[in-house]
């Protein structure tokens, strides 16, 4: 058993803090568009167990039934004592999208009110294949209360990368949503000598620091997988007044070069920016705010014109050397505007 060096109990007062801290530094490593995938649980009688990794925040519908009693969009097990195992808790298996560090957690009891559990716990292992009975699991968050109609943030410190987590709900109830923020750790013995790689990928490890704004969508949406589902699936700024540009800091999964890039406006077609201008740098500080945005960048491509609902391909246009090494990208756009997704395929270091 791994020692619990997390704080055991949720940080009273300082929830909201703590989650906007995860989520500004770390990624969900569970979240369905990553590709996390619920496994397995004890029960679901009532709501299903794959509600748990659906993206925003579980919603209420009054008057909505099913055969089995009320809709809940949620993970929701029956009451223990009509069950006919004996379990003492329920539980799910999740498969982490990506493996990685685990540093924070978010159980979340949104509009489970009479029905929530009383306390959880998390596990946590490393296996290659799908965990059965033999699977040894760490406990990486002990036995805690949680609070109905809640947020329940957890706060996680150990160096341990998983692939698995396993949510214990005591003795039983039900869980809206489960993230779990932490940091890519990527197995690069899975590409090519000579590979070009998405270095802009969160899959792969990268982080979008910081922007000049996110009105309307967040930043993480620029570097997730695929096409963007629809508008909100991208990064989008309010409309500026002013010529601009909004900006986004993006630290790229490894150090590397830069030798094809991606720029999608799917979409946005009313909303799309006019131009954009890529540029980047080779720091080893990662302490990136507004004051210091404007840093030695280096040109990668010049401001270039954009399109409507398209998929730019651009190699010819960059005009930084493919012998030059970049650990952050700057994209600007101008004057404002949404792009879904972003590329940047170069060879790591």
């Amino acid at each position: 058993m791994i020692e619990n060096t997390q704080e055991q109990n949720k940080l009273a007062g300082k929830g909201a803090e703590l989650e906007l801290k995860l989520k500004t530094y770390f990624v969900d490593l569970a979240s369905e568009r990553v590709g996390g995938e619920t496994l397995s649980c004890s029960d679901d009688f009532f709501a299903e167990m794959e509600n748990l990794l659906k993206s925003g925040r579980g919603i209420f519908i009054d008057d909505k039934y099913t055969q089995r009693g009320k809709w809940m969009d949620g993970w929701e097990s029956r009451r223990s004592y009509g069950r006919h195992n004996g379990r003492e808790f329920d539980w799910c298996v999740i498969r982490l999208g990506i493996s990685g560090v685990i540093h924070g957690f978010d159980i979340d009891t949104n509009y489970f009110r009479g029905n929530a559990p009383q306390t959880v716990s998390v596990e946590a292992c490393v296996s290659l294949e799908q965990p059965d009975e033999n699977t040894v699991w760490h406990t990486v968050l002990a036995e805690s209360e949680v609070s109905a109609h809640s947020q329940n943030i957890f706060k996680i410190s150990n160096s341990q990368s998983w692939t698995h987590v396993r949510l214990n709900m005591f003795p039983d109830g039900g869980i809206a949503r489960f993230r779990v923020y932490g940091e890519a750790d990527v197995n690069w013995n899975n590409f090519v000598d000579g590979e070009l790689i998405d270095l802009a990928s969160i899959k792969n490890g990268a982080k979008a620091l910081l922007v000049s704004d996110m009105f309307f969508s967040d930043k993480n949406n620029l570097i997730m997988p695929g096409r963007g589902k629809d508008m909100g699936d991208g990064w989008e700024t309010k409309r500026r007044r002013d010529p601009g540009p909004d900006w986004s800091i993006v630290k790229l999964a490894a150090q590397g070069s830069v030798e094809k890039v991606i720029v999608d406006t799917c979409h946005f077609k009313g909303n799309f920016p006019d131009t954009f201008k890529l540029e980047g740098i080779n720091t080893s500080s990662g302490d990136f705010n507004a004051a210091n945005a404007d840093l030695d960048w280096h040109s990668i491509i010049p401001q270039t014109k954009l399109y409507a609902h398209r998929e730019h391909l651009f190699i010819n246009e960059i005009v930084a050397d493919k012998l030059q090494q970049f650990t952050h990208v700057k994209l600007s756009i101008y004057p404002d505007g949404g792009i879904s997704r972003m590329r940047v395929l170069g060879k790591r270091t």
